[in-house]
């Protein structure tokens, strides 16, 4: 490795380049006029780009180099971006996706990217109005008649499952789908029956070695390159929608730092899926679908939907441990210590037999009052949420009440304390579980998968 530029120093982000042949994409960047970092993404068996697709397809690829940048970019966060101009509506989705999906990494390094992010901009086209947005309103891509069937992320954890099963409940022909080389995954996937596709990314091992070198790094908003990621494979394999399995809750902030929202789960969210649904309709194909299935839904009532698949209960983990990238992983497939442990067995109690939760997680989370700072976080008592894909502190609360309304939890350490020490402080009547598991009609599940939501309400 010949790197020795430090990111923080340099002037401009570059994106260089972005290729595609027999399956590879190869998507170049570089800071100043540094050493080139090389992602490769790799999708397994892939046939040739049909003529008809393959402006979709250059416009998905085009956008999956400007969206995975982002994992290069916050190396440095230079004051520059170098790459071509772009018509409004391509520009606002990157100027939001790098201010929101890197919101927690600029909290967490004490970094203010509000005015620093500004991707280039082609003219305005007075016929069009394309200026900030508005060409996205009067601009739709043709439809490509593409086959009538869904690519389902999975993610080893509960939601990916319950969206699958809802799916497979109205016989939508699906393929369960997953970025990565995760085992646990790989399991769950074979789990549902499903056909599967799995597709490799890469990062540039120059990234690592910039981190070794004191480079920023954390948070990513790693749903956004995974989505464009499957955009890419519905053009080319040949699907009309993306269901990812992102709740309703994704879209609420953990906390505000200095007027502005900070969500760990912002790619996640309701804006996001919009934005990025539009998009996909403006500049790839009208007929490819981008959205989350269970957005109406809260995570208590995901898993109360949950809980009726006994099936997967010996395959699932929401454990963010069992996902690093690099460091050693848990031996089995709950730490028992994450906030996603500490939420998941929290949200499953109200819906699940008690023995039952016990035997998934091998012990007993509520009784341990070493877990307690942990909880608290969850429900937000003397702390914020914890920066993890885990529900809002209202849901939390709601669930440990209805905890300690049960005889068979009430004597657990963590739930005598709530009722103990922190159930006086709240007002019973905004602890009710039932308005939890009433649907949103916000979403932009598009109508042949809307019977789907049948079976998970």
């Amino acid at each position: 490795m010949t790197t020795t530029i430090n990111p923080r120093l340099t002037q401009s982000f570059r994106f260089v380049r972005a290729t595609y042949a027999d399956g590879v994409a190869e998507l170049a960047y570089a800071f100043d006029q540094g050493e080139e970092m090389v992602e490769r993404i790799r999708f397994p068996g892939a046939p040739a780009v049909p003529p008809e697709r393959r402006q979709a397809f250059d416009a998905a690829l085009k956008l999956l180099h400007l969206v995975a940048g982002v994992s290069y970019y916050k190396a440095g966060v230079p004051p520059q971006i170098e790459a071509a101009p772009l018509d409004g509506a391509t520009a606002d989705l990157l100027d939001a996706l790098y201010l929101h999906g890197l919101a927690e990494f600029a909290y967490r390094n004490g970094l203010d990217l509000r005015g620093r992010i500004a991707f280039p901009r082609s003219a305005p086209s007075p016929l069009r109005g394309e200026g900030r947005g508005e060409g996205s309103l009067l601009r739709q891509a043709p439809a490509l008649g593409l086959p009538r069937r869904t690519l389902v992320p999975i993610g080893g954890g509960k939601d990916s499952l319950v969206a699958v099963e809802a799916i497979k409940s109205i016989g939508g022909e699906a393929t369960a789908t997953w970025v990565g080389n995760s085992p646990l995954i790989a399991a769950c996937a074979e789990r549902t029956g499903l056909p599967t596709l799995n597709i490799q990314r890469e990062l540039s091992p120059v990234l690592f070695e910039l981190n070794r070198l004191g480079a920023w790094n954390g948070h990513i908003p790693v749903t956004a390159i995974n989505s464009v990621i499957l955009a890419v494979a519905a053009i080319l394999y040949g699907y009309d929608s993306i269901a990812f399995a992102n709740e309703r809750s994704a879209s609420a902030a953990t906390l505000e730092y200095e007027g502005q929202q900070v969500n760990h789960q912002w790619s996640k969210g309701f804006v996001f899926e919009a934005m990025l649904s539009d998009w996909l309709h403006a500049h790839v194909a009208v007929d490819l679908d981008y959205c989350s299935l269970l957005r109406p839904f809260s995570e208590l009532a995901i898993t109360r939907a949950f809980a009726r698949l006994t099936p997967y209960f010996d395959a699932f983990s929401s454990c963010n441990r069992n996902f690093r990238i690099l460091g050693p992983r848990p031996a089995d497939r709950w730490c028992g210590q994450c906030p996603k442990c500490h939420f998941v067995f929290l949200a499953l109690a109200p819906f699940c037999p008690k023995p039952r939760l016990l035997s998934i997680f091998g012990r007993n989370l509520l009784d341990d009052e070493t877990q307690a700072a942990g909880f608290d976080a969850l429900l937000e008592y003397q702390d914020h949420k914890p920066f993890e894909c885990v529900g809002e502190g209202a849901e939390a609360r709601a669930a440990m009440y209805a905890l300690s309304q049960r005889p068979e939890w009430q004597e657990d350490a963590l739930v005598a304390r709530f009722v103990r020490e922190i159930l006086p402080q709240l007002d019973p009547a905004s602890l009710a579980l039932e308005p939890w598991l009433e649907p949103s009609a916000e979403h932009r599940v598009p109508l042949r998968l809307q019977p789907a939501l049948q079976a998970i309400g």
